[in-house]
C-alpha cells in the first residue's frame, strides 16, 4: 500500500471540479504511488458512487470540532474548515498527507514531489502568499495621515475571533498563510497545535477561514517547524494571473524564468460577468503568453 495521500474535501456543488482534481493528478505516472482519498460534505449518492470507483477511500467529513449549529446549518461544506486538521483520523493507513483544496489542481508533480519532502521530521509544508508581482499584502486606513488602522486578513479574523491582541498584532503584517494546499506527516506535533488553536479561533469567529487563522497563529506565534515552498506550489490565480507558454502547453509562472506553475488553485474565484469560473466552465480570463500574444483561456484542468 501507499504510504502517502493526497486528501481533498468537496460538496455537490464542486462535483465537477473534485473530478478535474482528481483526473489532474491521474494524468501523471507518479500518482501510481500515492493514494487519493476525498471527504464528502454533500456530495449527492450518485457522485459520491461515480468517486468511489477513481480513489482510494471516501469519508463522510465530521464536525470534528463542535461548533453553534446557527452558523453551520445546511452549509455541510463549512466541515472543510474543521476537518482537514484531523486528517489523521479520517485516514489512519498512510505517513504523509497532502491536502489539496478540490478548487486547485496539479500541473506539475514537482510539486506534490516537493510537498510530500517538505514535510519530513514533523514539519509543515505550505505556502506564503507573497511572492514576484505581489503588490498589496495588506490593507491600511489612514486617519489624519498619520494614524493607522489595519484592514489585514489575517488580523481582522483574529480580533473577530477574540485572539489576544499581542497574538494578533503578530499577524497583522505577517505575509498570510494559505490553509488551501499542505503537507504533513502522520505523527507531526503540528496537528495537535493546530487543533488547540481551531477550537479557540471557532469559538467566536465565523466559520469560514478558521482553520487557516488556526494554522497562521501555529507559524506565527506557536513557532511550529515550517518548510516554506514557492509560489508555483499553489498560485493563487486571485491574486495573479499566469503567462500561458504555447510551446509546451502549459501554464507557467509571469515572471522570469517562467517556471512552470506546480498547482494551479482558483481560490476565492475568477469572476467575469458576475460569474464564476469554478462553477461555470465557459467562464475565460486574458493572459498573456510567452510570445507576448494576449488569449482568451480557462484556468481549470482540461478545458482550453
Amino acid at each position: 500500500m501507499n504510504s502517502n495521500a493526497i486528501v481533498t474535501l468537496a460538496d455537490s456543488s464542486y462535483f465537477e471540479l473534485l473530478e478535474e482534481l482528481i483526473n489532474s493528478i491521474k494524468t501523471h505516472k507518479k500518482s501510481e504511488k500515492v493514494s487519493i482519498c476525498v471527504l464528502d460534505a454533500g456530495l449527492t449518492k450518485e457522485q459520491s458512487e461515480i468517486v468511489k470507483k477513481k480513489v482510494h477511500s471516501i469519508k463522510k467529513a465530521e464536525w470534528d470540532i463542535k461548533v453553534p449549529e446557527l452558523k453551520v446549518l445546511n452549509k455541510e461544506w463549512l466541515k472543510s474548515q474543521v476537518s482537514r486538521a484531523f486528517l489523521p483520523k479520517y485516514f489512519p493507513e498512510f505517513k504523509k498527507y497532502l491536502w489539496i483544496d478540490c478548487d486547485a489542481w496539479v500541473n506539475s508533480w514537482s510539486a506534490v514531489d516537493l510537498y510530500f519532502r517538505a514535510c519530513n521530521d514533523g514539519k509543515l509544508g505550505i505556502t506564503q502568499s507573497i511572492g514576484p508581482g505581489y503588490r498589496i499584502m495588506s490593507k491600511v486606513k489612514w486617519l489624519l495621515g498619520k494614524i493607522a488602522i489595519i484592514k489585514s486578513q489575517n488580523y481582522k479574523h483574529a480580533k473577530a475571533s477574540g485572539i489576544d491582541d499581542s497574538i494578533a498584532r503578530k499577524l497583522a503584517f505577517a505575509p498570510h498563510i494559505n490553509i488551501g494546499v499542505f503537507s504533513l506527516e502522520k505523527n507531526s506535533k503540528c496537528w495537535q497545535v493546530w487543533q488547540k488553536n481551531l477550537k479557540k479561533t471557532l469559538s467566536k469567529g465565523r466559520i469560514f477561514g478558521s482553520e487557516g487563522l488556526a494554522i497562521n497563529i501555529a507559524v506565527y506565534h506557536d513557532n511550529v517547524e515550517v518548510e516554506f515552498l514557492p509560489l508555483k506550489c499553489n498560485w493563487i490565480t486571485s491574486h495573479l494571473l499566469p503567462k500561458y507558454d504555447k510551446k509546451e502547453n502549459t501554464f507557467v509562472e509571469p515572471f522570469l524564468p517562467n517556471e512552470k506553475i506546480g498547482i494551479m488553485h482558483l481560490a476565492a474565484g475568477l469572476w467575469k460577468n458576475n460569474k464564476d469560473m469554478r462553477l461555470h466552465k465557459e467562464v475565460k480570463v486574458e493572459l498573456k503568453t510567452l510570445e507576448g500574444e494576449r488569449i482568451e483561456k480557462s484556468l481549470r484542468f482540461g478545458i482550453q
